[in-house]
């Protein structure tokens, strides 16, 4: 299952050995991936992490089928614009939430079909009444600590919130997963085995062969200056896109 990569070819790759942060990096050879030229070197760095975490979520711990609603909360970053690629691609109806207008409408021209502004007071009640009493299958969930007690309310039967992003506690009832059998799974790239990470590469190379992955890059950065790339990542209003680095 090791990719076939040779010297001089276009790669990207989804996690290194020595760090991403340089001008030359070592990463293990099932970690590396040729890219398409259909896709340049800055797509190619907003590949690896979100797109892989999006497929995982999605179908190997989410088990999302075609067909079903799935719901991308803060969907305008780089995981999220991945989910909604690959959710609407797959026959999935694609609802989701961002912070600002610009957001809403990236994230509608990269596969959603519905977007809702989360910065809305009534923006839950908004998604209830679209959904309708069946409600959501999936959720995707990027900031779990704000949004997991309300999400547990937007599942359908056997609904599943999918935890991608988490920054801190959050008080739940468990009986919001009773009456609905719903389940709340935690996702980590990191804890998939080789042969689960051989499948999200071969799912993600054919989209991009298929041309429906294509990373949307959002802010750009010199090396020198990633320090002023995290205070933007901290204090940002929403998310645009996949934040590269430029070496």
């Amino acid at each position: 299952m090791e990719n076939k990569t040779e010297k001089g070819d276009r790669v990207f790759t989804n996690g290194t050995i020595s760090g991403g942060y340089a001008d030359y990096t070592v990463a293990a050879a099932d970690t590396v991936f040729p890219l398409s030229d259909k896709l340049d070197f800055k797509q190619g760095a907003a590949i690896g992490i979100p797109y892989f975490t999006a497929y995982r979520a999605l179908f190997q711990k989410g088990h999302a089928k075609a067909g079903e609603t799935v719901l991308v909360h803060g969907a305008s970053g780089g995981v999220g614009i991945a989910t909604c690629q690959i959710a609407r691609a797959y026959g999935l109806k694609v609802l989701g939430t961002a912070g600002t207008e610009e957001g809403m409408n990236i994230v509608l021209r990269n596969g959603a079909h519905k977007m809702f502004n989360h910065r809305e007071a009534d923006y839950v009640d908004n998604i209830k009444e679209f959904s309708g009493v069946q409600g959501v299958d999936v959720i995707i969930e990027m900031l779990a600590n704000v949004n997991l007690a309300t999400d547990l309310q937007l599942l359908s039967p056997g609904g599943r919130v999918m935890i991608v992003g988490s920054r801190g506690p959050i008080e739940i009832n468990p009986r919001d997963t009773m009456m609905k059998e719903s389940s709340i799974i935690g996702v980590s790239l990191f804890s998939a085995t080789k042969k689960l990470m051989y499948e999200c590469e071969t799912a993600l190379l054919a989209g991009i062969e298929a041309g429906w992955l294509k990373p949307v890059v959002g802010s750009e950065y010199p090396l020198e200056k990633v320090a002023k790339a995290h205070e933007h990542l901290i204090n940002s209003s929403g998310a645009l896109g996949k934040m590269v680095l430029l070496i």
